[in-house]
């Protein structure tokens, strides 16, 4: 079993950064690809950035140029810098692998997910 645990949420003004991590444990992180999705209150979790095994990277419209996702296989853990927070980024924000995946951005194709971490942006 693949255990995700995020850390880095808090309380930012608008314009400001937070970088978010996400520790994996249980299997090498290497063999899956990395996704991060968030949830604001009363909607839909949402995708926002993907990691595949390789270099492959993709961002949602909202967050492409803010957001920057990056993984260090030695130690198992995958960021999401965020730049220029803007209070629509609040929301729950979760980190997901999936297993041998390439970084899609569809949430049906993660089969591990973390317990999420506050972002919450100020105006």
């Amino acid at each position: 079993q693949v255990q995700l645990v995020e850390s880095g949420g808090g309380l930012v003004q608008a314009g400001g950064s937070l970088r978010l991590s996400c520790a994996v444990s249980g299997r090498l992180m290497s063999a899956y690809a990395m996704g991060w999705f968030r949830q604001a209150p009363g909607k839909e979790r949402e995708f926002v950035s993907a990691h595949g095994r390789n270099d492959f990277t993709r961002y949602a419209d909202s967050v492409e140029d803010r957001f920057t996702i990056s993984r260090d296989n030695a130690k198992s853990t995958v960021y999401l810098q965020m730049n220029n927070l803007n209070p629509d980024d609040t929301a729950v924000y979760f980190c997901a692998a999936e297993y041998m995946g390439f970084g899609t951005s569809n949430i049906r194709s993660y089969a591990y997910w973390g317990q999420g971490t506050q972002v919450t942006v100020s105006s």
